[in-house]
């Protein structure tokens, strides 16, 4: 089976070809023969009917500095294709959101990874919330008196916005803090957004957990553990990844999660776990397949194609 596949992502130039997980998707397909075409976000358009895009048809190499070969720029129907990656990262914004509205239009006679709908709807701070039991106590709100009293109650937090990724904006405040006024004045003046507080979790200085869900099955998993003197464990600002194994109650949270997963077209996932609580997850733009293939050899790019292509089978 040979398919057309679209990578919608961010500038492919520039990505690190050792840790990007859109490269590995993308050149797993090319080594199972698969033809590629690249565009980025602002390129996708709606015309009298139409979902286009102008981008290049490109090839890839495991080589720095020369990873990419470009074809000529052209403007291709996305309803041609078999495949539509929906790999640009966050944040998750108005503009992000309209790019799932206009692949609804293709999707599913074009398989759009994630399905467009479910990304929409499953922001990755809002879908752990249908799991409340397999979560540390969480509150969604602007209003800072809200704030405080979850704040009271269990004292030591982390506060972040809503809708950010990488760990960018995020905020212990323990017991003793006097700064949540001029963060809540801080956010506010940015966006109308509500914020998302947790308690916080100790364990965090042990690592925060990435488990990798294939078409709703968990496939692996890295450690991401935070610099000295760090709360956050995001690799975009430092933390350190490494081996670890799937524990009992990792495969429980898993098996909760999975079926949603699945049935809603979440073909890729990554969800964040911190000792034996759910945080996070992950179906935007989730990371994490090339760390967990150099640790243990899991190739989760032929994982994810294998399901890519009996569905494509079956269509």
């Amino acid at each position: 089976m040979s398919l057309k596949v679209a990578l919608q992502m961010d500038p492919i130039g520039s990505v690190n070809i050792d840790a990007d997980s859109t490269f590995r998707i993308a050149i797993e397909a090319q080594a199972r023969g698969h033809s590629l075409f690249y565009y980025t976000p602002d390129k996708l358009a709606y015309r009298e009917g139409r979902v286009v895009a102008r981008g290049f048809p490109i090839e890839l190499r495991r080589e720095k500095g020369n990873h990419v070969s470009f074809g000529d720029e052209i403007e291709v129907d996305l309803a041609d294709f078999d495949v539509v990656w929906l790999r640009q990262d966050p944040p998750f914004d108005m503009g992000y959101i309209t790019t799932t509205h206009v692949l609804d239009m293709i999707h599913p006679k074009t398989l759009v990874v994630n399905d467009p709908f479910w990304v929409r709807n499953f922001p990755e701070k809002l879908l752990v919330l249908r799991f409340p039991d397999l979560t540390p106590p969480t509150l969604i709100a602007r209003d800072l008196a809200m704030i405080r009293a979850f704040k009271a109650e269990h004292g030591d937090i982390i506060l972040k916005p809503l809708y950010g990724n990488g760990g960018a904006g995020v905020f212990r405040l323990g017991p003793d803090d006097r700064n949540l006024s001029s963060l809540h004045e801080l956010f506010s003046g940015i966006n109308r957004e509500p914020l998302i507080a947790q308690k916080f979790l100790p364990a965090v200085s042990k690592g925060d957990k990435r488990v990798i869900l294939v078409n709703g099955e968990p496939v692996g998993a890295i450690n991401r553990v935070p610099q000295p003197g760090e709360t956050r464990s995001n690799m975009h600002v430092g933390g350190r990844a490494e081996k670890v194994e799937l524990t009992a109650r990792d495969r429980e949270i898993c098996a909760r999660i999975g079926p949603t997963l699945r049935d809603n077209g979440q073909i890729f996932v990554g969800i964040d776990v911190i000792g034996d609580w759910l945080t996070e997850i992950n179906v935007t733009s989730p990371t994490g397949i090339q760390e967990l293939e150099r640790f243990d050899g899991t190739n989760t790019a032929a994982k994810i194609w294998e399901v890519i292509e009996a569905k494509r089978a079956k269509s």
